[in-house]
């Protein structure tokens, strides 16, 4: 398992381009993370994130996977609460960060070059951490950048599975059988983490296998819409604020 930005940026310019008939379950994917300064896109900040690229017929096997990682100095104060969760000090990242604008850029680049091969980008809660990159590219005068094919297991999981309980990564992969490989709320584990999801996925859904990469986005936010029509219908009946954001 490599850890470089370039081995990954080559890795993925090897990748023939996808076709819009791939099934999930045979797709490249290049999974996402972050761990931030707070909770609120456009006023916090990305503080470290991975991404981790499984080829083709991969499945689980994490010795096929290449992966990049960055640790940022933000510029702005970590929350205590954040900082309780990934156990990142405003002194640590500012002594050890890279300054955003570099890090920055080579994240864009390479979901960018993804992108362009139909290789999509899987984030679990995907609004949340594609959110914090496009409002950090925003912030630090980076051009954007397209995010057309996105993967959101958490989306995909609400469809599929009827069981109760809470639905965080952590409990989702231990739902499903996936180990860590790390702790939880390091952004390389939870990458690896959410990508697992979707080969264990495939094998108990044959809808989720099947799924071509040309209709995953209108699946996903059609899936998205269900959910929050039927949790609305919760929170209104306990007297609670509706949802009204939708998914990508």
């Amino acid at each position: 398992m490599d850890s470089s930005f370039d081995t990954l940026h080559r890795a993925i310019d090897d990748i023939p381009e996808q076709r819009e008939d791939t099934p999930l379950r045979e797709s490249a994917i290049l999974g996402f993370d972050t761990e931030t300064t707070g909770a609120a896109v456009g006023r916090d900040s990305i503080v470290s994130a991975s991404l981790v690229l499984r080829p083709r017929g991969a499945g689980a096997d994490h010795h096929a996977q290449t992966c990049a990682s960055w640790l940022i100095n933000p510029h702005r104060p970590i929350s205590p609460g954040a900082s309780r969760v990934n156990g990142f000090t405003d002194e640590f990242v500012a002594l050890n960060g890279q300054e955003p604008e570099a890090a920055l850029d080579e994240i864009g680049a390479i979901i960018a070059a993804a992108q362009r091969r139909s290789i999509p980008l899987l984030a679990y809660n995907a609004p949340f951490d594609v959110g914090m990159v496009h409002a950090d590219l925003k912030r630090w005068k980076l051009p954007d950048v397209e995010m057309p094919l996105v993967i959101d297991p958490l989306v995909i999981d609400r469809a599929v599975s009827t069981r109760r309980g809470r639905r965080t990564l952590s409990d989702t992969t231990e739902y499903y059988g996936i180990e860590p490989d790390g702790r939880f709320h390091d952004a390389l584990a939870d990458t690896i983490a959410a990508v697992d999801l979707i080969p264990a996925m495939s094998e108990l859904y044959p809808t989720v296998a099947r799924m071509p990469l040309g209709n995953l986005m209108d699946w996903q936010r059609q899936a998205h819409e269900r959910w929050r029509r039927s949790f609305n219908t919760w929170l209104e009946s306990h007297g609670r604020q509706p949802i009204r954001e939708g998914w990508l």
